[in-house]
């Protein structure tokens, strides 16, 4: 059996993927520690896993705002960078840190971390334990057929389309984050590791992307050792009680369901044009995720509202799904064949809407803040859409074939076992 250390942002969605796989590897006899933020201690031990808290790591929690100033006054591609520069990059020097006395205390196999806890691949460098790199985020990794990652761009592998994405890929390391490259570039030498730009990390020896092909841009020039894994679909809350209204749910009428997800949470961004969009239609409106539900003044008659709901029950019912572009949440509605309509531009959301139009799997309403028509409009085409609705069961179908908990601790064991890339089955230099 192995000593595997799995390190995450403590960001939920950044932790939330990595549950199942962390009690897959205990369930199989492992010894598994976990470095993350203390508010997920509680989260981390009930699986079994050591916690290991952030020391010379500022801790933080889902509410940025507050242990960084300034983010909620940006949006776009200047809040990427924010984040960027500030909640991943400026981090990378104190994980890293962290990550050196655990491995000094603890020496790890190997290391299971989500993509942007970038010290544990200069760690790796540094001699330390092998590095299994989970995406959370949409693959995002430099390609010549594709523009750089937070653009919101679709691939373009013509002639003229790889120039624009050089060119592009030069003005987002060099200019976007420029800042926050030169300060990466500074911390890899003063640590003495080669120098490099902020861009998408790709692990030398192992990467498990929680998709399948069909949702992702092609791409002529994939890492041999990327797998797709299928989607990470997480644990269901023990004891979660279902509203006395569930069993409306399970009625005649096609539900629609929305939910902002655990980052941009303002209700009326998107929750509200909902409800408004689809009052007097004959759908349930199911609206989860507003902090505060009465907020949200008089609900419409065929609408329901619940601060929180688990999805492993709902989503079989749902006939819409309508959200800002969590890419989990989208993950796990396409796992039951559900088209999606995508309202969302800050965080990585513009490149998972982009990557629904893209797929032919839903709308792409290219805001962030809809009008209810436009709502109206998306929901009642999903609603009647032949061609969509069957995409979007054929990519479902294409997710359920996968086990991601069982595939990623079965690599992972391959990794600690040889130290060498894990290449994927087919794959090619």
């Amino acid at each position: 059996m192995s000593r595997i250390l799995i390190a995450s942002q403590p960001i939920h969605g950044h932790v939330l993927p990595l549950l199942p796989i962390a009690d897959e590897l205990v369930r199989r006899g492992h010894e598994v520690r976990w470095y993350t933020g203390r508010k997920y201690a509680a989260r981390v031990r009930a699986v079994g896993a050591g916690f290991e808290p952030f020391v010379h790591a500022r801790d933080y929690d889902d509410d940025f705002g507050a242990t960084f100033p300034g983010r909620g006054e940006r949006t776009g591609l200047r809040q990427i960078r924010f984040d960027i520069e500030h909640v991943f990059v400026g981090q990378v020097g104190g994980q890293l840190q962290d990550l050196q006395a655990v491995q000094g205390a603890w020496p790890a196999d190997v290391i299971l971390a989500e993509q942007t806890l970038g010290a544990a691949l200069l760690l790796e460098e540094l001699a330390g334990p092998p590095v299994a790199l989970l995406g959370i985020l949409p693959l995002g990794i430099a390609s010549r057929d594709t523009a750089p990652f937070g653009l919101g761009l679709g691939p373009d592998p013509s002639p003229l389309g790889r120039w624009r994405n050089r060119v592009l890929g030069w003005w987002a390391e060099r200019v976007i984050l420029g800042r926050a490259s030169r300060e990466l570039e500074a911390l890899c030498r003063r640590v003495g590791v080669p120098p490099r730009p902020v861009s998408p990390p790709v692990a030398p020896r192992l990467m498990l992307q929680p998709t399948v092909p069909g949702f992702e841009y092609p791409r002529s020039d994939l890492p041999p050792h990327l797998h797709f894994i299928g989607a990470i679909l997480p644990p269901a809350p023990e004891n979660s009680r279902l509203p006395g209204w569930w069993r409306e749910v399970l009625g005649p009428r096609p539900v629609v369901l929305v939910t902002q997800g655990t980052l941009a949470t303002r209700a009326r961004d998107l929750i509200l044009p909902t409800l408004q969009a689809l009052d007097g239609e004959k759908v349930l409106v199911v609206a989860t995720g507003a902090r505060d539900p009465g907020a949200l003044g008089e609900v419409p008659r065929n609408a329901r509202v619940a601060a929180f709901l688990p999805f492993a029950p709902l989503l079989p019912h749902v006939a819409v799904y309508v959200t800002n572009g969590g890419y989990g949440g989208v993950q796990q509605a396409l796992t039951h064949g559900i088209p999606v309509v995508v309202a969302g531009t800050t965080e990585d959301k513009a490149e998972v809407a982009r990557r629904v139009e893209y797929a032919g799997v839903g709308i792409n309403l290219r805001t962030g803040a809809p009008t209810p028509e436009r709502v109206r409009g998306a929901v009642l085409a999903l609603l009647g859409e032949h061609a969509v609705r069957q995409r979007a069961r054929e990519l479902g179908a294409d997710l359920r074939r996968h086990d991601a908990p069982r595939e990623a601790a079965a690599l992972i064991e391959t990794l600690a076992r040889t130290g060498r890339p894990v290449r994927a089955p087919g794959s090619q230099e």
